[in-house]
Formats: structure tokens, sequence, C-alpha cells
């Protein structure tokens, strides 16, 4: 057992949490709420994952009921993250453009098999990296429009059609979202060791399997997550994806 599950361990956990809250105080990071709260939630619902988990796998109903809670999530935490309007729920296209095509090929080739015990996490990772590369894309690419609308406004006065205007601003942005995923997968066994190749060894495959799960969890993240942020920037470019304010430009009319 990596760690055991006891009062130290909650101990542990708290000073931790107090610590990270602490130091974004210190330094005027203005989130040491929203760490105190995220911390707070995750225990709730990894408590409530971990209870509910047992019984899920081994149901097919149920199995893909939590794979659309999660997504469901997912779309709700994005499209928060990304803007303040309706236009939130267009998040859910490109984290599913990422996600639904990676799965289909998985379960179609019998790499995962349909059932909850693998298909669940495996999903959840890669659901999850959609969703970083959504906000990150999504974010980096309205950010930059808003910073640089002049330079948007000039292109179409001089022809360029409005998507193809706003692609040439927000596109260098949004790529930036690949990188932490680029990062990690250039680095792994160097600088880390991720979680699918702890976790396997832990449940006693041989480290031959455990890197060979790793590498096809990131090989299939950076799928998910180009087709994410390709997607994201694309709505973008075409104004479905906009924030509140701004006029015709925001909204993208």
């Amino acid at each position: 057992m990596l760690l055991p599950v006891n009062i130290t361990l909650g101990v542990v956990l708290a000073l931790l949490l107090a610590v990270a809250a602490g130091i974004a105080a210190f330094a005027s990071l203005g989130r040491s709420r929203h760490i105190v709260l995220a911390g707070l939630r995750a225990a709730v619902q990894l408590a409530a994952v971990s209870s509910l988990i047992g019984w899920v796998v081994h149901a097919f109903a149920p199995t893909f009921a939590f794979i659309a809670l999660m997504f469901a999530v997912a779309v709700w935490t994005a499209g928060r993250r990304v803007t303040d309007n309706r236009s939130r729920w267009w998040v859910a296209v490109p984290i599913g453009a990422g996600v639904v095509p990676v799965v289909a090929v998985l379960l179609l080739t019998g790499l995962v098999p349909v059932r909850g015990i693998a298909l669940i996490p495996v999903t959840g990772i890669l659901i999850g990296g959609a969703l970083t590369a959504t906000v990150l894309g999504g974010r980096r690419a309205l950010d930059e429009l808003a910073t640089r609308h002049g330079e948007v406004e000039a292109a179409m006065a001089l022809g360029l059609p409005d998507r193809e205007a706003r692609l040439e601003i927000a596109r260098p942005a949004a790529s930036d979202a690949l990188l932490p995923g680029l990062d990690q997968t250039r680095t792994v066994g160097l600088v880390t060791l991720p979680g699918a190749f702890v976790g396997m060894l832990l449940g006693g495959a041989s480290p031959v399997q455990a890197g060979a799960v790793q590498l096809f969890v990131l090989v299939a993240l950076m799928a998910v997550q180009a087709a994410a942020v390709a997607t994201v920037l694309e709505l973008v470019a075409r104004g479905r994806l906009h924030r509140s304010g701004g006029g015709a430009f925001a909204t993208g009319r």
C-alpha cells in the first residue's frame, strides 16, 4: 500500500491544504478560498466515488451513466472557466470531439474492454485531459482576441474574412494549451513517474506492462487534447464561443 488510510494521512492532507492556501494568501494570489474549497470538494467527491465505484463497475448501465456524469461535470466546469454566457455550452463539442473518437477506437480494437473497471478510469483520464485543453485553449484564444481586437478589426477591414482574421490572432495563443501535455510526455520517466505507471506497479504488473500502459495513456491524451484545442479554436473563430460585452466583436456577429 502506497499510503496508509489513517488519522496521520488526514492530518498531513489538512496541513498541506492549509499551507497551499496560506502561500496563496501571502503572495496575494487571490485563490486561497478556492484552494480550500477545491481540497474539501475533492475529499467529499472521492469519498463518494470510492463508495459507489465497486457497484458501478459491475453493471453496464451504471457504468455508462457514470461516464455521462463525468462528461457533464467536465462540460459544466470548462464552460464556467471559458466564458460567462450561454455560449459556454459549446465547450461540450471540443470535449466530445477529443474523447469520443479515441474511446471508440479503443473499444473497437479491443484494447479497452467494455467493462467498467477498465472503461471508467481510461475515459476519466481522457475527459480530464480534454477538459484541461479546452479550458486553456478557449481562455487563451478569447483573451488574445480581446487584447488584440484592433488587429482583428484591421484584418477584416482589409478584406480578410471574420473567421480567418480571428484564427490568425487566436491560433498561436490557443496552441499553448498543448504544452503541458507535450512536456509531460517528453519528460515521462525522467522527471516524473505518472499515476498510471505507479498504479500498475502497485497492482502487481511488471515494469514493462506498466510502461506500455503509461505510454498508451500519454499518446491517447495527446490525440484527445489536440482535437479539443483545434475544435475550441474553430468555435472561437466562428464566434460560437464568445464572451459578454464588446458588442459585435465579442459575439462574433
